[in-house]
């Protein structure tokens, strides 16, 4: 179900690397959880996070909630596209719905994600405790 070329964090965002970039989004969990996502607000291009930061917030029909970058990096694009179509982070989290790329400071915190096997398993612990 979860993509195995993503790494993933204990506040369900994920991470794609591609080279010094990192892509981050939502998980399919994350946004079953929230509902209908109706807005995304952004961090800007340029500026820098360190890893738990808040890069932006999604709104949904139910709340709002924090986007945390599990990586530390400096914002290299956003995904425009969610903001005439924020049911992109609802169809297609993994995909079309990703909302910033970073380039990554370091590539440490990476070790600190889990693989898509490690966090099923931790979904699965969570649903059971």
């Amino acid at each position: 179900m979860y993509p195995s070329d993503y790494l993933y964090s204990e506040e369900h965002e994920w991470i794609k690397v591609d080279g010094d970039v990192a892509v981050l989004g939502i998980t399919d969990f994350a946004q079953k959880e929230l509902g209908e996502v109706v807005y995304f607000e952004m961090p800007e291009v340029g500026e820098s996070f360190a890893a738990g930061d808040e890069v932006g917030s999604i709104e949904s029909v139910k709340a709002v909630s924090p986007v945390y970058t599990p990586v530390a990096g400096e914002v290299v694009e956003v995904n425009t596209a969610i903001d005439d179509s924020p049911e992109k982070v609802n169809d297609d989290p993994h995909g079309a719905g990703w909302l910033v790329k970073l380039r990554l400071s370091s590539s440490e915190e990476l070790e600190k994600l889990m693989s898509a096997e490690q966090y099923e398993a931790f979904l699965k612990e969570a649903e059971e405790g």
